[in-house]
């Protein structure tokens, strides 16, 4: 088999209609449009328009809020410190935002770094980041490690 030989399986594809070609085709003069009315014409949208009731979007109640203050924290949970260290991506004594920026634990630095209790870690850490939970505080000075909140 070439590449020139290649071809797919019967059936697999199918032409285009090509609307508005002729009476023959079966799909010519109006075009599988109808006859008169807006969607017989060119440039109409009718999307969410039901025929002058109520539209379902108009019908349900409006729910929910979206604080535009919010702040959007980058993750690091302490399994995925404790791979870095062990890979010797990062150095235990000194870990800060820009130290896992450039090791690419984080892709994004965001409004900040916050530091969450998944996994275990068994390394001494000093860790600078802008939040953290209780738990993974508690269980990175259970390692011999310590937090500096930013």
């Amino acid at each position: 088999m070439k590449l020139n030989e290649l071809q797919n399986n019967p059936g697999a594809t199918k032409n285009r209609i090509r609307v508005g070609r002729g009476i023959g085709s079966g799909k010519g003069k109006t075009g599988g449009r109808g006859v008169k009315g807006q969607k017989s014409r060119s440039g109409v949208s009718v999307n969410g328009f039901e025929g002058g009731q109520m539209p379902i979007y108009r019908r349900l109640p409006k729910r929910g809020f979206n604080n535009p203050f919010a702040k959007q924290f980058a993750v690091v949970n302490l399994d995925t410190i404790q791979k870095a260290v062990d890979a010797g991506k990062l150095d235990a004594s000194s870990i800060d935002v820009d130290t896992l920026l450039n090791t690419r634990v984080i892709t994004k630095k965001m409004d900040g770094v916050r530091l969450l209790a998944r996994g275990a870690i068994t390394s001494a850490v000093t860790i600078s980041v802008n939040s953290a939970s209780k738990a993974a505080v508690e269980a990175i000075e259970k390692a011999g490690g310590k937090v500096n909140l930013v």
